[in-house]
């Protein structure tokens, strides 16, 4: 069995990237379920283990930062309410705005966003979508929310279009997931009605891109 890192499937490195999968694995098919302590475990241990496994293979400081701040925010958003709710996003900010500033270190510089096409296209559909977002959420949300929202929507932005000025495409992916994972996140809990019969699965897909978007942009700098 071929293993990203060198070593066996027992290797350090290998063995933390399984625990990390297995976490989330467990947490995705709990999703749906009313909040308990394990499920809170599952959910915050699967990219806590990433940014263990950035600190084990000497991967960025920021990075390390950032997954475990993505982390907290897991564990505050394994729990209902608005408080738990908004310790979650705060947590978020800090790790896009951490983010941000590795990809833009690693990055080329944001003139490349103009001189390849691609590129270009890519912002410029990012910045629509994230204005779509905020437009809809902007009718949906309490005048407490808004605000935290608004930042939000700009930080996941900016941190979309830093990572378009990297060359690296498990990166770009990852950030392209993660602003997917979000829209969706805002769509399940805003825009959908509360007993719509998608809420199960949109949970589950919401997860699924996250975790998809931690573990691209890890192993983009641990094995780019």
């Amino acid at each position: 069995m071929t293993m990203p890192f060198a070593g066996g499937i027992d290797a350090n490195a290998n063995a933390t990237l399984i625990f990390s999968l297995v976490a989330a694995v467990i947490y995705a098919f709990t999703s749906g379920t009313s909040p308990t302590l394990a499920r809170s475990a599952a959910k915050t241990l699967a990219v806590a283990m990433l940014a263990v496994l950035a600190a084990m293979q000497g991967g960025p400081l920021m990075l390390v930062a950032a997954l475990a701040l993505s982390a907290v925010g897991d564990a505050f958003l394994s729990r209902d309410g608005e408080k738990p709710f908004l310790g979650g996003l705060a947590s978020f900010l800090v790790a896009h705005i951490i983010y941000i500033v590795l990809f833009l270190r690693s990055g080329g510089g944001l003139d490349v966003l103009g001189a390849e096409s691609w590129r270009g296209a890519t912002a410029l559909a990012m910045a629509v979508f994230a204005i779509v977002m905020l437009a809809a959420l902007w009718r949906r949300v309490g005048p407490g929310l808004r605000l935290p929202i608004a930042v939000y929507v700009v930080a996941i932005l900016a941190m979309g279009m830093a990572a378009l000025t990297t060359g690296n495409a498990w990166v770009i992916g990852g950030a392209v997931l993660f602003m997917a994972s979000d829209g969706l996140l805002a769509t399940e809990k805003f825009l959908v009605a509360a007993v719509s019969p998608h809420r199960a699965w949109m949970r589950f897909a919401v997860w699924a891109l996250y975790y998809a978007a931690q573990l691209a942009i890890t192993l983009g700098f641990l094995l780019g």
